[in-house]
């Protein structure tokens, strides 16, 4: 059973409201959950009305027995500080890309197998 970490849309139809739950990974957006980790509110407004809150522990508990965030929440526990922000280290490094479609095997070691080089 693959434990994830997602949000369930909750609210009205244009004025969207979500739950930060630990659910199965099998179970459909809004079915039964195991645990109820926090909000998240999209729509805030500036009246001092929270954004986002979430029970830090448990979050941090599910994080150490395995679960798997969604990238959506993974984002929003950036935010939060609880994981580390991946906007540098999912940068691809570049590639050696050369011209020669040997795969980087000279001629000499294709020669010393026994294949032919066209």
């Amino acid at each position: 059973m693959t434990v994830r970490i997602r949000l369930a849309r909750f609210g009205r139809t244009h004025r969207p409201f979500y739950r930060v739950v630990v659910t199965d990974s099998r179970t459909t957006r809004d079915g039964k959950n195991l645990e109820i980790l926090g909000f998240y509110n999209p729509l805030a407004g500036k009246d001092d009305e929270k954004r986002m809150a979430l029970k830090l522990e448990r979050v941090k508990y599910w994080l150490s027995v395995g679960a798997q965030p969604s990238e959506t929440v993974e984002s929003l526990l950036a935010r939060a500080g609880l994981v580390p922000d991946d906007a540098t280290l999912n940068q691809e490094q570049p590639t050696n890309t050369s011209q020669n479609d040997d795969n980087g095997v000279s001629p000499e070691a294709i020669f010393s197998i026994g294949l032919q080089v066209n």
